[in-house]
């Protein structure tokens, strides 16, 4: 095989163990430096490619690389951009192509969701349909953890154990105060069309009258009525209600509780405003004191409370990705898979992109309660595992220490990018 060199990309919204993930990448790619030459990572995503702005991760050292594992963020540089088809924009393909192979790079590695699958399949056929080889493999990365496939995917296992953890300490401080105080709070998690962070959010729930007492799901439509009813009821049951509400709750005609009326790169509608409008309609229609929080990009930056099992993995599919391009694979992203036994056991395994991209997998019904209001054993049994372990950062004056990059730029070859 002729040594080729590699590019490296984050896209879309970060979390907190893609760097695990870059980690990974680097670090195996190091470790087969007869077959891959330098790893260049794109500045701000697929952006870097096209403006040809590559920072060298050789100027990087071990011990930076390695801190990587442990820093939140996206340490190159993420973007939300979405390659329109060959037919629409071949001008973008030829770009790449150029880049690539005025930089000698045969390796690409694109770390992120459904629509960076998307872009990383087209990648992929760019061998066949521009005459260049090139070895393009997805890396999983996404909070919302919807990629298909995948038992579950690198990212959500932190957010699911930052908000599991957040909505079980705010309920503790809510419980304690509502006899002249605060009835209600409602913490808005992110889930667009599925409902996994709401759904994490219920493991802070052992016994009865734990928070959350409702959470809200996205698969589920909101019915207002029978909501404020659940409200009313845990008030007067328990003293008070602890909500976990995803942004993409949604009435039965499928529009959103908060829609912004705005739409991001991807094209999608942008959300957020749930908590606030369920905290008015509580006011209006119950009169309860109430407080509402916006986890927002708290919940997928907390590295310091990080699952250690989705560091692990995080660095595992980073690691995959790389021997499945030494071994001459294209156009699949490496997999979590789960054994099907008592103790949690899992392994990698693969999938073609031509069935990732551009799927959504969502909350199966099974995995939430008949009234729709909470989630299952069968969820919990699935969610537990996945927010196990805790790998620490380490600390300096009491703050946690990440990595800082050089980020040293690779000159230049070509003209710029128009």
């Amino acid at each position: 095989m002729t040594r080729k060199n590699a590019f490296y990309a984050q896209s879309g919204g970060v979390t907190a163990v893609i760097n695990a993930s870059a980690c990974g990448v680097i670090e195996t790619a190091r470790a087969h430096s007869d077959k891959i030459g330098t790893v260049y990572a794109g500045n701000n995503g697929i952006i870097g490619a096209l403006r040809e702005e590559l920072i060298d991760t050789s100027a990087e050292s071990a011990d930076t690389i390695a801190a990587l594992r442990h820093t939140p963020s996206g340490a190159f540089g993420s973007c939300r951009y979405k390659l329109k088809s060959l037919e629409q924009n071949r001008a973008e393909y030829e770009r790449l192509i150029d880049v690539f192979k005025a930089h000698d790079i045969g390796y690409f590695f694109y770390n992120g969701g459904g629509d960076s699958a998307d872009t990383c399949l087209k990648i992929s056929q760019l061998s066949e349909t521009m005459g260049y080889p090139i070895q393009a493999i997805h890396i999983p990365k996404t909070v919302d953890n919807d990629l298909p496939f995948t038992d579950n995917c690198p990212g959500f296992g932190s957010v699911a154990k930052y908000v599991a953890v957040s909505i079980r300490e705010a309920g503790l401080d809510v419980a304690s105060m509502c006899e002249s105080s605060t009835k209600v709070f409602i913490m808005e998690v992110m889930g667009r069309h599925a409902g996994w962070i709401a759904a994490a959010g219920g493991l802070a729930a052992e016994v009865d009258g734990d928070a959350p007492q409702i959470i809200l799901f996205p698969e589920i439509a909101f019915d207002k009525a029978k909501f404020l009813a659940r409200v009313d009821e845990c008030v007067k049951r328990y003293g008070y209600c602890a909500i976990v509400a995803s942004e993409g709750a949604q009435y039965a005609d499928g529009s959103f509780l908060a829609d912004s009326g705005n739409v991001d790169a991807f094209g999608h509608k942008q959300l957020g405003g749930v908590a606030p409008t369920l905290a008015s309609m509580v006011k209006q229609e119950l009169g309860y004191k109430y407080h509402w929080a916006l986890a927002d990009y708290l919940q997928r930056a907390a590295r310091h409370i990080a699952s250690g099992t989705d560091v692990e993995q995080a660095y595992a599919v980073g690691k995959a990705a790389v021997e499945k391009a030494i071994e001459g694979k294209s156009g699949i992203m490496p997999t979590i898979e789960r054994a099907a036994s008592a103790e949690y056991r899992w392994s990698i395994g693969e999938a073609p992109l031509d069935q990732v991209a551009n799927v959504e997998r969502k909350m199966p019904r099974d995995y939430i309660s008949e009234d729709g209001f909470h989630i299952t054993d069968k969820a919990r049994d699935y969610l537990l595992p996945l927010i196990q372990g805790e790998d620490y950062p380490p600390y300096r004056d009491g703050m946690p220490v990440y990595a800082k990059l050089k980020k040293v730029m690779t000159p230049k070859k070509l003209a710029d990018w128009q």
